[in-house]
């Protein structure tokens, strides 16, 4: 009982984070940005829903499974926005205006 508590306190919190990334996704200006939003919301609050799977279920399949899936959401999805952070930059992408700093183009620079 108590640990099926703690894991729906996850999924609340994983649900959270997710909305509030899909939030962030729409509202910020530039494609840099909404990958930030994408990559630190979605992927915390996906690993904290498959934290709560796990708690709820335990050593079973189920719960086996939503871990090895958190693990790869975790590995996989900051490892793609850096790859379409750099990929933009590369093709041409530009910032947006109020943009402070571009170390993507310090580091070519300085090649």
């Amino acid at each position: 009982m108590f640990w099926d508590t703690v894991g729906y306190i996850f999924i609340v919190v994983g649900v959270v984070f997710d909305l509030l990334g899909c939030v962030g996704l729409v509202r910020l200006p530039d494609v840099y940005n909404r990958l930030q939003a994408a990559t630190k919301c979605v992927t915390l609050g996906t690993a904290f829903l498959l934290f709560g799977v796990f708690f709820i279920y335990g050593f079973s399949a189920l719960g086996i499974k939503a871990l090895l899936c958190a693990l790869f959401v975790l590995i996989s999805s900051p490892t793609g926005a850096h790859a379409l952070a750099r990929g933009s930059h590369k093709g041409g992408v530009k910032l947006w205006e109020g943009s402070v700093i571009d170390l993507y183009a310090e580091d070519s620079e300085n090649k």
